[in-house]
């Protein structure tokens, strides 16, 4: 609980299992967390077998391989249902620290911001924690071109550290989102979209062999992907085709 309000933390899970265990701990050491919520998109080792020995862990498990995009929308889902205030997603891979949990959960709960990112390019740290330097580069050009279209000032919009209020995720269409990577661009146009103004708080991040990732080839659909969806935001503000929310 924080301020009176329930803190979900989720977590969409995929061959998690080496560094799992690491990131519940730091999670649940923050003090705050009421439960975590932990899906595996029908992974190949034991992730799933490992989250069930976490205590206060909900585990769901899908039978099919659904894509990341698929994986989220189950976890928003389990954790509105669980009576969530506050709904924290964090890779399970351990790349983000679950230290600046409080923080971010600090400015949900007081109002300020009803969506708050955990940014590794605020601070300069990206490449010091070892991001490789064509996805540093990458992450530059897609924000900065995703900033001209959809009017925004993000530092960055491809992390995989948020948290949400409850009445924005009951108020933004998740379910029209895609299934694959670019749902959480998808997710932020529509956020921008209904001008619900959108924190961000500086997070180091670490790259280690164990962490998750997508391949060059899945990456420039994902970069291609990006691009489509600040074009059809921008298309939507001159009325040249159907909003997003």
């Amino acid at each position: 609980m924080l301020n009176g309000q329930k803190i979900v933390v989720v977590m969409p899970a995929y061959n998690a299992a080496r560094t799992l265990q690491k990131t519940y701990d730091e999670v649940m050491q923050q003090g705050i967390v009421d439960l975590v919520i932990v899906v595996d998109d029908a992974s190949h080792d034991e992730t799933a077998s490992i989250a069930r020995t976490l205590p206060n862990v909900q585990v769901e498990v899908h039978p099919k391989n659904r894509g990341y995009g698929g994986n989220q929308k189950t976890c928003y889902r389990l954790a509105l249902e669980a009576g969530a205030d506050i709904v924290v997603m964090i890779h399970p891979d351990y790349q983000y620290t679950p230290q600046l949990l409080p923080a971010m959960a600090s400015l949900v709960a007081s109002g300020l911001y009803p969506c708050v990112l955990g940014s590794r390019i605020l601070g300069g740290g990206a490449l010091d924690g070892g991001m490789p330097w064509w996805k540093y580069i990458s992450n530059r050009f897609l924000t900065a071109a995703e900033n001209l279209m959809l009017g925004a000032k993000l530092s960055e919009y491809h992390t995989g550290y948020r948290a949400f209020a409850r009445s924005l995720l009951e108020r933004v269409p998740i379910e029209k989102n895609s299934d694959d990577f670019v749902f959480d661009n998808q997710m932020l146009a529509q956020i921008v979209w209904i001008e619900c103004k959108i924190g961000e708080v500086t997070c180091p991040a670490k790259y280690m062999p164990e962490m998750s990732s997508i391949n060059f080839r899945r990456s420039v659909r994902y970069g291609i992907g990006c691009l489509g969806t600040a074009l059809r935001f921008r298309l939507a503000r001159w009325r040249l085709a159907s909003p997003p929310v």
